[in-house]
């Protein structure tokens, strides 16, 4: 047994001779294409694990095996580097890309620089999924790795899902959070989303493409391609500008992380180790408190946590919070000896009905101008029941607010329609009905307004009081608004003139502008 054991060791010790690693963790010794290829291939092969008995290696084994790394990669680079799975694409578009990213090093190193916050946790998340390191340079090309972004299409985060691709893996948005730019929730939906499409289309290439583009119509330009005889690889689809150059753009950055001296350009240093920590919420809170409680500005708290679209943080609804790895126990000590007031100065509050921005902050003892900002509330609305608004809290007592409430939130706004008296004549056979027929109104408010009942007729020649909406004397379609986050979307609604009575000797109001009824924007993005 001593000799098998002293023979194995010899042979480990010439393996290890015959195979060394370079300065970057390369295999030294593998400079061509092909040589990377196979690597590349060989990533996310099974690990062989020895079963039974030790018996010596055989001289003749010796130069198949390879010798695994005793230390983890020393930067995020090189761990990105020994990851890459994907087979190469070699075009004019990729050359082209190429040289767009290495003629703008300040922009190119503004992302790599963004991104130090984020890498780990999405090549954790890679590697755990078995899934090629490419991956986690698709938010350079998304959204320049900042969570914050959104296209003209309404796409947002870093990984720009578009709201129902959101609603469909369950990235929550509401008036409280954005889940589409969660640092955790994105990736994780992002991820999810990339593997629904490579096990559809086999092929990376064609994955990302859908990823652009559309699984539908990636689905159908195969089709295409296939009823005409043609190829359906990636290269050989009739794709759109952008999603022609959406893999060269991916492949143009992998070439870059790949070598960037070749490139001349220079990556930042980001350590192999996590940014962040995941923090458990106990108790609602404002923002500014729980950087204050970390220890870090608001800035750096607001980069982690980009999905918060108000000043406080619900534990029913956002229970995690991110903090740099150190601040992580920062927060957690200074929690426990807080003494310095309320954890949350706001709250959540439901609308009874539907009401005016101004009785709103009366019954929520704001002003007019604090309750619009906070809630991101447009001039001349209407706040509708059932709408959730953000309002002070009214006593230390006051609970936290519920999960339903925190998960389901919005607010909808309806455009405040203004009613002007009005005189009418009556014709030969006008009455109540026929009046209110003619102006849209119901007969219960034509006759309150003249002190007749609902069967009455007019005298012809009479003057018959209405209170009618503004513009053109009729009540007419008006727009209907939902704010959801920080995105205000027009919807048309039919409006109905207020049936309250007015002052008689009310002063005649300015019309009205409702907001404009804009015509979609042509989406770009499609998931």
């Amino acid at each position: 047994m001593k000799y098998q054991l002293l023979a194995l060791i010899s042979a480990l010790a010439l393996a290890g001779c015959a195979t060394t690693s370079g300065p970057d963790g390369a295999l030294a010794g593998v400079e061509s294409r092909e040589a990377r290829t196979g690597l590349e291939a060989k990533a996310h092969a099974p690990a062989v694990i020895p079963q039974g008995p030790m018996s010596a290696i055989k001289s003749s084994e010796v130069s198949s095996q390879s010798v695994a790394a005793l230390e983890p990669p020393s930067d995020m680079w090189v761990r990105i580097r020994r990851g890459f799975a994907m087979p190469p694409l070699e075009n004019d578009l990729v050359h082209q890309q190429e040289q767009w990213y290495a003629q703008r090093p300040d922009y190119l190193q503004r992302m790599t620089d963004r991104s130090r916050k984020y890498l780990f946790h999405i090549v954790e998340e890679l590697e755990r999924r078995n899934m090629p390191t490419e991956l986690a340079l698709l938010p350079f090309i998304e959204s320049a790795f900042n969570p914050q972004a959104v296209s003209s299409a309404r796409a947002a985060g870093m990984w720009q899902f578009m709201p129902a691709t959101g609603n469909t893996f369950n990235l929550k948005q509401n008036i409280f959070r954005d889940d589409r730019r969660s640092v955790l929730d994105s990736t994780r939906a992002a991820l999810d989303y990339l593997q629904k499409l490579y096990g559809m289309f086999g092929d990376w290439h064609l994955a990302l493409a859908a990823y652009n583009w559309g699984e539908g119509n990636v689905t159908r330009a195969i089709a295409r391609n296939q009823r005409a005889g043609l190829g359906t690889g990636y290269a050989d689809l009739n794709l759109p500008n952008e999603t022609r150059n959406y893999v060269p753009k991916l492949q143009a950055v992998k070439n870059i992380i790949a070598n960037p001296e070749q490139f001349n350009a220079e990556l930042p240093l980001i350590n192999n180790h996590p940014y962040f920590q995941s923090v458990t919420l106990e108790r609602d809170m404002d923002v500014a408190v729980a950087a204050h409680l970390a220890d870090i500005e608001v800035d750096d708290f607001k980069a982690l946590n980009p999905q918060l679209n108000r000043p406080v943080i619900l534990a029913a609804g956002t229970p995690q919070i991110l903090l740099p790895w150190d601040n992580a126990a920062v927060f957690k000590r200074n929690f426990d000896a807080y003494n310095e007031g309320k954890f949350a100065t706001w709250t959540a509050w439901s609308a009874p009905a539907t009401m005016t921005v101004a009785e709103a902050a009366r019954r929520t003892s704001m002003s007019e101008a604090d309750i619009r900002a906070i809630n991101s509330i447009p001039p001349r609305m209407l706040i509708k029941a059932g709408s959730v608004l953000i309002v002070p809290r009214t006593g230390a007592g006051q609970l936290d607010v519920t999960s339903h409430v925190a998960d389901n939130a919005q607010l909808s706004l309806a455009p405040e329609i203004v009613t002007r008296r009005t005189f009418v004549r009556a014709g030969r056979h006008d009455s109540v009905a026929s009046i209110a027929q003619r102006y849209r109104l119901t007969p219960h408010q034509v006759a309150e307004w003249n002190d007749v009942g609902t069967s009455a007729a007019f005298r012809k020649g009479q003057q018959v009081v209405l209170f009618l909406t503004v513009r053109n004397n009729v009540a007419q379609a008006a727009p209907r608004v939902v704010v959801r986050g920080n995105a205000v979307k027009t919807v048309v609604a039919r409006s109905v003139a207020k049936s309250a009575r007015a002052p008689a000797k009310a002063a005649p109001r300015a019309p009205v502008k409702a907001a404009p009824h804009h015509a979609p924007v042509p989406a770009k993005k499609r998931h």
